[in-house]
Formats: C-alpha cells, sequence, structure tokens
C-alpha cells in the first residue's frame, strides 16, 4: 500500500505541475529577475502547489493515523496559504513571521508536539520545562527559513528537501516509527516528480509556497519521530538539515560581522559562493546534493554510534564545515580563523 502511495505521489507531482505553470502565469504568480536571482527570465513561482496536491493525493491513498496529524495538517495550509501570498504579492517579512508562530503554535499546544527533553552524552537527560514550548516553536520556525533561504538554484531547495526526507525516512524507519517514515516517503515522492520540472533548466520554482511548506513538513517530522528519543535526540535531524542550518549560521555570522541586519538579503549564500568559484549552475546544485547526502549518511552513524563515537564524529564533522566555509568564503572573505592558524603554525 505504501508503494501504491509513493507511485501516485510521484505521478501526481508530474501531472499537476504543467497544470500549475499555466495557472501561474494566468494569475500572474511569476518570479521577475533582479540583481539578486540567477535566472534570466519571468518564471512560475507557485510549484509548491503541485507538491502539496502531489502530497495530499499520497498520503489519502495510504491514510496513516496519527494523533498528531490534524494539527500538522492545519499548520501546514497555514503555511501554505501563507507562501502562496508572498509568492502573489511580496508580503512584509514581519507578515511572515506571524504566519509561521501561528501554524508553530498550533503544532506546539494544540498539537502537542513538544521537545519536553534532551539527553546529552556524559550529562544525561536535561529537561526544558517552560522552555519547551518556545524552544519548539524557535525550532520549527528556524527549519522552515532555512529551506526557504536555500532556495536559490533550480532544484536546489527541491532536491535537498528530498535528501533530507529520505534520511528522516530511514531514520524513522530504524526507530519504528511507521508515521513519520509513510509520511516523509509521500512528500519525498512528491518533491522527486516536482524535480523534473524544476531541474536546471528550470520550468517553474516551487516558491515562498514549496520552500517554506517543505520547511515547515520536515520540521514536523523531525521533531515527531525524533523528540525525546534516547542518545542526542535533536542532533540527528540538526546533523540531516546541516545544509540549510549551516547556510543560515553562516548567513547570520556573515551580517553581524559586516554590521548588517540579520534579515537583509545578499548573494552571499552557499550556492552563491560556489558558483563564484566556478562550478556551473548543475555543478553547484549537485555539489550541494552531495554534500546533503554525506550531512544523512553521518547522521545514520551518528545514531548507531558509540557515545564517545559520536563525539569525534561530531567534532570532526565541525571542523570539516569550518574548513569549507572559509575556504568558500561563506561567512566572509576574511573569515578565515582556522585556516590563519595553520598558515601561522606552518612559518
Amino acid at each position: 500500500m505504501l508503494f501504491l502511495a509513493l507511485a501516485t505521489a510521484f505521478i501526481a507531482a508530474i501531472i499537476f505541475t504543467p497544470l500549475v505553470i499555466r495557472l501561474a502565469y494566468r494569475i500572474g504568480a511569476v518570479d521577475r529577475p533582479n540583481y539578486r536571482k540567477v535566472h534570466a527570465t519571468i518564471m512560475p513561482r507557485i510549484g509548491g502547489l503541485a507538491i502539496f496536491g502531489a502530497f495530499l493525493v499520497g498520503y489519502f491513498i495510504l491514510g496513516p493515523e496519527n494523533e498528531h496529524a490534524v494539527a500538522m495538517f492545519v499548520g501546514a495550509f497555514i503555511i501554505i496559504l501563507l507562501g502562496f501570498l508572498d509568492d502573489m504579492f511580496e508580503i512584509t517579512a514581519k507578515a511572515k513571521f506571524s504566519g509561521q508562530f501561528v501554524a508553530a503554535i498550533i503544532v506546539t499546544t494544540w498539537g502537542d508536539m513538544q521537545i519536553e527533553f534532551i539527553n546529552l552524552p556524559l550529562i544525561g537527560q536535561f529537561d526544558f520545562g517552560y522552555l519547551s514550548i518556545p524552544i519548539t516553536i524557535i525550532w520549527i520556525i528556524g527549519i522552515t527559513n532555512a529551506i526557504n533561504l536555500i532556495d536559490g538554484l533550480d532544484g536546489l531547495a527541491a532536491g535537498v528537501s528530498t535528501i533530507a526526507l529520505l534520511s528522516i525516512t530511514v531514520m524513522a524507519l530504524i526507530m519504528g516509527n511507521m508515521f513519520v517514515v509513510a509520511t516523509a516517503a509521500i512528500l519525498a515522492a512528491s518533491s522527486l516528480g516536482f524535480l523534473f520540472y524544476n531541474f536546471h533548466p528550470a520550468k517553474i520554482f516551487m516558491g515562498d509556497t514549496g520552500s517554506l511548506f517543505m520547511g515547515f513538513m520536515i520540521s514536523v517530522l523531525a521533531l515527531l519521530g525524533y523528540k525525546n528519543v534516547a542518545v542526542v535526540s535533536l542532533i540527528i535531524p540538526i546533523i540531516i538539515l546541516g545544509v540549510p542550518i549551516s547556510d543560515t549560521f553562516f548567513a547570520i555570522v556573515r551580517r553581524i560581522r559586516m554590521k548588517q541586519k540579520i534579515t537583509a538579503p545578499d548573494k552571499s549564500h552557499l550556492h552563491h559562493c560556489l558558483l563564484r568559484a566556478g562550478f556551473s549552475h548543475r555543478q553547484t546544485v549537485l555539489v550541494i546534493y552531495g554534500l546533503a547526502i554525506l550531512f544523512g549518511v553521518v547522521a545514520v552513524l551518528f545514531s548507531q554510534a558509540t557515545v564517545w563515537g559520536a563525539i569525534v564524529l561530531v567534532l570532526v564533522m565541525l571542523l570539516v564545515i569550518e574548513l569549507f566555509v572559509e575556504i568558500i568564503g561563506l561567512a566572509g572573505a576574511n573569515y578565515r580563523p582556522i585556516l590563519n592558524l595553520v598558515r601561522m603554525i606552518g612559518k
């Protein structure tokens, strides 16, 4: 039955996307080129509707049951509406944040999905107490926007989201959470179908309708799959989402160093840096896909490692990320603490 739901979602996305392309041109939901964008022609940008529609078809064929499902779908509908309004009218950042906050509140309170504690190696269980709801809201909003921020090249956000969802599927299968397995896999199949039209050269963008929806669903599925699970619960989804989280984190670092607003747009995200390094559009996307797959593999290894093995794995991963960031200039051209230290030692 799961195979049927996956195949249906995949085919539905392939069928729905051309219809959404026509709809986007008809209602004026298009993305126009500007100095920050890579594309040079007007593009339809409500592709997230096709992903969402395909996901609904696949989901309701299988009908996986879970006490949190209703709250998840109500939050998802709010996010889809929010993204659609932004793709149509380019609403303010404050309005977008407010809508995301409402969706996150619904999930954490009505849906009773909260990060209540975390188990830390050598320390034990740390209870969040009254902070559980704020921490969960920050998690949902943070991941929702992290996916949105990497949506800068053809197929980038859709591909990275698909890889993250497949990683979540594998981890949930290991942990025996079949609701997360089914939901994440169906959403991944929907995204893969959409990629037929979204990979370079793209015929449609997923827009905020898609990137916000994918980010929201990934944040909720990660929460459902790993909250309060043994060892370092939150570290597993953080590793899986290493690409968008790292890009967002170093964007904040970069803007603070440049004394800019944290929300200020720029052309120094991961994909911009790789393009400046000489990679082609398609090569840049494939490199980032490779990084996302690597993070997924590390997450699986981490979940199966001993405590000390997990600590060593995380430290090595952080060191590699830092070196990569310094080499490509993700945090700024002059941000090279480790490389400068190595250079000083070598003299």
